[in-house]
């Protein structure tokens, strides 16, 4: 399962420094107002002016970018203002009225530059998904890499998936483990719901021990299992950042996959199938011996109600609930 490459920017940071190209990360601090990006949000920047990534809608990424060029040539960290109260909100354009804060820190050795041992081994911990945060206290230029249990305000930022400054002048990163989408049923609705899935950052499987279903033909380019659902889950391992999608609605495949997930702390598991479908599920569960509690953490019929009717439609209800859920919306 692979990240889109608008999720990988620290990787692709590192690996344009790697070959020599030079490289810097910008990363938005501080944002007021309709700002268009939260923090955390991170643009990369090569030595010959490639970019990865976004601070803004594309109001001030020209101004940045000229900025890293500059970081990389003289290895000092800018933290950049942009906004309607500054004197070039309109050349660089920050129409949507609010104001954000970008720290520009060029990647390499010595001075107040970001330590590409430091950025290898948050590109390693984000691989081996590792909770952790990264660190700048923006007047010293101290950095860190910080793990759970070892800061209150880091915890509490990962807990809230949340990059923010802190009192203490602290800007923290948070660097949670990517989001999984494992789809059981390779079924229509799992074309558009994958490629949408994956346009949001997630990193999606398909399970399906139907080989006429599961095809590559049907599904180029997506990781797909052959393994009967339990065994496929059971290796996948879904975490508290994974989503759960059974699709078939057939009873040999679903029922496996479901209390698989029940079984992991994923944070959202949906089924889909018609109230009458889902009632006969439940029958199903509960003689398993399926607890109410865990029986609450079924969505189903799956998707927000938005009177979806194609497969297209159906993905988006589907993804707008995982979203819904994901961002803990009332």
């Amino acid at each position: 399962m692979t990240p889109a490459d608008h999720d990988r920017i620290p990787e692709i940071a590192l690996d344009w420094y790697l070959v020599g190209q030079g490289a810097a990360l910008a990363t938005v601090v501080e944002t007021w107002g309709s700002a268009p990006r939260q923090a955390g949000s991170q643009l990369a920047v090569s030595g010959t002016g490639q970019i990865m990534g976004s601070v803004s809608g594309g109001c001030v990424e020209g101004a940045v970018v000229a900025e890293a060029l500059e970081a990389m040539a003289d290895g000092v960290p800018r933290l950049l203002t942009f906004g309607v109260s500054d004197d070039s909100a309109f050349a660089v354009g920050l129409a949507c009225g609010g104001t954000i804060r970008v720290l520009v820190e060029p990647v390499g050795e010595g001075g107040a530059r970001l330590p590409p041992a430091m950025l290898e081994t948050l590109v390693a911990a984000r691989a081996g998904r590792q909770a952790c945060a990264y660190t700048v206290a923006l007047e010293a230029w101290t950095r860190g890499l910080v793990r759970p249990g070892q800061d209150q305000a880091v915890d509490a930022r990962l807990r809230s998936d949340k990059s923010g400054m802190e009192e203490d002048g602290r800007f923290i990163a948070v660097q949670n483990p990517g989001l999984r989408l494992i789809v059981v049923g390779a079924v229509h609705i799992a074309q558009p719901l994958l490629t949408m899935a994956r346009a949001c950052g997630y990193a999606p499987t398909l399970i399906d021990p139907r080989a006429a279903f599961g095809s590559a033909e049907r599904f180029p380019g997506e990781v797909i299992s052959e393994d009967w659902p339990d065994e496929a889950m059971t290796a996948l391992a879904p975490d508290a950042r994974t989503a759960v999608v059974t699709l078939t609605h057939d009873a040999k495949l679903d029922d496996p996959a479901i209390m698989a997930a029940l079984q992991s702390p994923c944070f959202y598991l949906g089924c889909l199938g018609s109230t009458r479908t889902h009632a006969k599920r439940l029958d199903r569960l509960r003689a398993a011996g399926v607890s109410d509690a865990d029986i609450a953490r079924i969505h189903a019929p799956v998707g927000l109600n938005i009177g979806a009717k194609t497969p297209a439609e159906i993905a988006v209800s589907i993804l707008a609930q995982i979203t819904q859920v994901l961002r803990s919306v009332p």
